[in-house]
C-alpha cells in the first residue's frame, strides 16, 4: 500500500469512528461524566501480550486496561500499595512473601481471582514454561516457587533474597489473566482477545495490527485500595486506532476525530500546545534512552574505543537539536527520577581530543578515507534503529555525524528491516544498538544488563555462532547484589557502584531521560499513568463542550 493510500485509510478508519458517542448526560465541571468511547491513537501495534512481555509499551498500553495486578505502585510517592492483594508479609531475608488475596474478584470470564489462580501465575511467569514457549519474567529473581495456603491466601519462596520481587508484583509484566490464557501456547497471546484479565476493560473485538476495542466491566469493583474512584471505569469503551504515521495522529487529534495520541514527538509539541490541547510527558524512571556497545565485538572489544566514543558523543547537542525540556539530558544510566541515581556527568564529558587521544592509544590511527584504521581494518560500526524510542533514527544519525569528527563511521539502519531481529541479538553483526528500559526500581538495572534477562551488552555472544569471549564477572555479581540485598542502604550503594563501573567500562552512552509523550483534548479528565508512563483509563472521562 502506498503512502498517500495508507494515509487515507487512516484518516478514514479515524473519521469513520467519529460517530461512536462521546458523552452520556452531563455534569458539573469536575464531576466525571460516565458513559462514552474514547478513540486512542497508538503509533504502532502491540506484539505478543504474554504479560511479561509487557515492556513493550504498546503492549503495555492494552494489558494496563484489561489486567490488574497484586499490588499497586503509587506513581507520585513510588510507595507499593494494596489491590489485588489486601495485606502481605515479607520474611527477614526477603526470600518468602505471603500475600493476602482480596475476596470477590473475578477474571472476566467469570473465573475466581483467588489463591490458585495467582499461584499458577506466577509460576508461570517465575519459572517459565517450555512447552508453550512462555518465557520467564526478567522481574522475577530466583524464584522457587509457590504454595496455596487457603483459598485467599498465597506464599512464594525464593532460592536467593529477592528484594526486588513487592515492586515487581506492581509492574505490567506481572499482570493476572485466567487459567485459560495460561494454557495457550506464546504464538496464540498475540491476539488481545484471548486475554482474559480481570481489569476494568475487556477486549471485546480487534483486527489485527490495526485496531481493538474495548468495553467497560459493569461489574468492576476492585481497583486499588487508595484510589479515590472506585467501581466500574467511567469510559463505557475505547477504541484503539493504530496510526504509524505521526503527522495523521496530530491531524486526528486537532481536528476532534481522536482523544487521546501516544508518541508526539518534540518537535510537534508547540503546535500541539498552540491549539489548546495537553502534553502529557511521563517519566519512565528506569535506564535511560542510550548507545550501548556489545564487547564480544573485536571493534569495540577495547574499553579505550567505548571509552573514546562516550566522550565523541555530545548530548547536550543532541538534546538540544531534537528534543524539548521533556526529555532532560541524562547524566548517568538511570534517570534523575529512579532510586539510587547518582550524577556521572563528570564521567560523561563531551571532548573530542581525549576522544582521539584514546583511538590512538587503542592503535586507531587516522587512514586515507579520514577513517581511523587498525591491522588493516577500519572502524566502521553498525546499529539499527529502534522504533518504539522517540526520534532514534535521528538520534543515531547525529551520533554517526559526532564520532565521524574522530574518524569513526557509524551506520545506522533501518528498524523494519527483515534482517534486523536476528542481527541486532549478535555482537559480530551489530556492535552498538539503543537501549532503554522503564522500572521505578533499582532492580531494573539487572534487568537491562545481565546475561539472563535482556543482555543488552549480549554476554557470550548473544545468538553469534563465533567464538564468545566477552563475560563481566564483576558486573554479574554487583547486578546480583543488587537483587539481593535486603539492605536498602547497601542496595542504593551497589546501586551507585553499578553506575559508575557502567560508565568507566564504556559499556553505555547516556543520552537522554526518556518519557512516554501523550497529547489529550483539553476534554479529557482523569487520565493518569503507572508508575513508568503507561496510560490508564480506568477513571478517565470526557467533559461536555
Amino acid at each position: 500500500m502506498s503512502q498517500s493510500k495508507s494515509r487515507r485509510f487512516v484518516i478514514g478508519a479515524v473519521a469513520s469512528l467519529v460517530s461512536i458517542p462521546l458523552l452520556a448526560g452531563s455534569a458539573a465541571a469536575q464531576t466525571p461524566v460516565k458513559g462514552g468511547t474514547l478513540i486512542y491513537l497508538e503509533q504502532q501495534s502491540h506484539d505478543n501480550l504474554y504479560p511479561p512481555a509487557g515492556g513493550f509499551y504498546p503492549n503495555g498500553g492494552v494489558l494496563n486496561q484489561i489486567t490488574d495486578k497484586l499490588t499497586y505502585q503509587n506513581p507520585k510517592t513510588l510507595e507499593i500499595e494494596p489491590w489485588i492483594a489486601e495485606s502481605w508479609t515479607v520474611n527477614a531475608d526477603a526470600t518468602e512473601f505471603t500475600f493476602k488475596i482480596r475476596p470477590g474478584v473475578t477474571f472476566s470470564d467469570g473465573t475466581p481471582l483467588d489463591a490458585a489462580a495467582v499461584a499458577k501465575n506466577y509460576d508461570t511467569y517465575g519459572l517459565g514454561n517450555k512447552a508453550q514457549k512462555l518465557p520467564v519474567s526478567e522481574v522475577l529473581t530466583n524464584y522457587k516457587g509457590s504454595e496455596v495456603v487457603d483459598p485467599q491466601t498465597v506464599k512464594f519462596f525464593f532460592t536467593k533474597p529477592s528484594v526486588g520481587f513487592l515492586q515487581g508484583t506492581s509492574v505490567i509484566g506481572s499482570g493476572l489473566v485466567s487459567l485459560k490464557t495460561l494454557s495457550l501456547p506464546f504464538e496464540a497471546l498475540g491476539d488481545a482477545t484471548k486475554i482474559i484479565g480481570s481489569g476494568p476493560f475487556v477486549v471485546t473485538s480487534e483486527v489485527l495490527g490495526r485496531e481493538l476495542t474495548m468495553t467497560a466491566r459493569k461489574d468492576y469493583a476492585w481497583g486499588p485500595k487508595k484510589l479515590e474512584h472506585q467501581g466500574r471505569a467511567y469510559l463505557d469503551g475505547i477504541k484503539y486506532v493504530v496510526t504509524p504515521e505521526d503527522s495523521v495522529r496530530i491531524g486526528a487529534l486537532l481536528a476532534g476525530q481522536a482523544q487521546v495520541i501516544r508518541q508526539v514527538q518534540a518537535y510537534d509539541e508547540k503546535q500541539v500546545q498552540s491549539k489548546g490541547f495537553i502534553i502529557y510527558a511521563a517519566p519512565t524512571r528506569g535506564i535511560n534512552n542510550s548507545v550501548v556497545f556489545r564487547p564480544d565485538n573485536a571493534l569495540v572489544s577495547d574499553v579505550r574505543v567505548r571509552r573514546a566514543l562516550l566522550h565523541a558523543t555530545n548530548a547536550k547537542e543532541i538534546v538540544s537539536t531534537l528534543f524539548s525540556a521533556n526529555y532532560p539530558q541524562a547524566k548517568s544510566i538511570i534517570a534523575s527520577t529512579a532510586q539510587g541515581y547518582v550524577d556521572q556527568s563528570a564521567k560523561l564529558a563531551y571532548d573530542p581530543a581525549l576522544a582521539a587521544k584514546l583511538l590512538d592509544e587503542a592503535g586507531w590511527t587516522i587512514g586515507p578515507r579520514n577513517l581511523r584504521q587498525k591491522d588493516g581494518k577500519e572502524l566502521v560500526l553498525t546499529a539499527y534503529e529502534s522504533l518504539p524510542q522517540p526520534q532514534n533514527k535521528e538520534t543515531l544519525q547525529l551520533v554517526a555525524q559526532q564520532w565521524a569528527k574522530v574518524g569513526v563511521k557509524l551506520n545506522v539502519l533501518a528498524g523494519d528491516a527483515g534482517s534486523r531481529v536476528a542481527d541486532n541479538l549478535d555482537p559480530q553483526k551489530t556492535p552498538v544498538a539503543p537501549a532503554m528500559v522503564g522500572r521505578a526500581d533499582p532492580d531494573v538495572i539487572r534487568s537491562q544488563y545481565y546475561p539472563t534477562t535482556r543482555n543488552v551488552l549480549m554476554q557470550k555472544g548473544g545468538v553469534s555462532q563465533k567464538v564468545q569471549n566477552f563475560t563481566d564477572p564483576k558486573l554479574n555479581t554487583l547486578l546480583e547484589d543488587i537483587a539481593a540485598a535486603t539492605d536498602p542502604v547497601k542496595r542504593l550503594a551497589l546501586v551507585a557502584e553499578v553506575q559508575a563501573y557502567v560508565i568507566d567500562q564504556g559499556y553505555a552512552i547516556p543520552i537522554f531521560e526518556e518519557p512516554q509523550a501523550f497529547a489529550a483534548s483539553p476534554r479529557v479528565k482523569g487520565f493518569t499513568f503507572e508508575a513508568v508512563g503507561r496510560p490508564s483509563f480506568y477513571s478517565t472521562w470526557i467533559a461536555p463542550k
